[in-house]
């Protein structure tokens, strides 16, 4: 894996990420705190999700969301399918990525880009292969080449290529470009779960016919 000095590249984009999640933060924040209220009163407390997840170079940081499951467990302990735990209000912030509206507050602290690859469970380290794993090379970001490509409904391998791309040729033009692709896809709601699923499958690793 690369070092975590910053590039001409990452100035750029850590400009790009103050500046404009700056804004991004400012003018929605309205919005925010109606979301909040409205969670609060329909599910009750917490009314954010917080999850270690895998940073640049695979360092953990603390994602925020706002909460869009319930907490149920069943008789062991163990949370029940995303699909049963799934709340009304949950699916319609979800469907319309209001969800990740907190994670402007991981960019300006330097944990998160607004564009890079979406950050995944840490979990999932020892799975990846080491072409997949450079996808650390960079800030995750709230969307990525992958979730304009798809989102969701992409294959694990699909998305994992989509990632290495994006770090490989990745610019302001390029972040810019996503950037305004985002917009369009969460208009029409594209690939916001996987086929089948309520949200997306696990990722469990290399297919075994695909080892060298």
């Amino acid at each position: 894996m690369t070092g975590l000095w910053m590039t001409d590249a990452d100035a750029r984009q850590r400009i790009l990420d103050v500046a404009l999640g700056t804004v991004l933060l400012l003018g929605l924040a309205p919005l925010m705190l109606l979301i909040a209220l409205l969670l609060w009163i329909v599910q009750g407390p917490p009314i954010l999700f917080r999850q270690t997840r895998p940073g640049r170079g695979g360092r953990p940081f603390t994602i925020l969301k706002f909460r869009t499951m319930a907490e149920a467990r069943d008789a062991q302990g163990r949370p029940v399918p995303d699909a049963d735990r799934l709340t009304r209000m949950g699916k319609a912030l979800r469907a319309t990525s209001l969800d990740e509206l907190p994670q402007l507050l991981n960019v300006l602290r330097g944990e998160m880009s607004l564009v890079g690859p979406r950050p995944l469970l840490m979990e999932y380290l020892p799975l990846y292969t080491p072409e997949q794993t450079r996808r650390h090379e960079v800030r995750p970001g709230i969307t990525g080449w992958a979730q304009v490509r798809g989102r969701n409904g992409l294959a694990w391998e699909d998305r994992f290529d989509l990632d290495l791309w994006y770090v490989e040729n990745r610019s302001l033009a390029l972040d810019l470009r996503i950037l305004a692709l985002t917009v369009l896809r969460v208009l029409r709601r594209d690939g916001v779960r996987a086929p089948g699923h309520a949200t997306v499958p696990r990722f469990l690793g290399r297919p075994a016919d695909a080892e060298a």
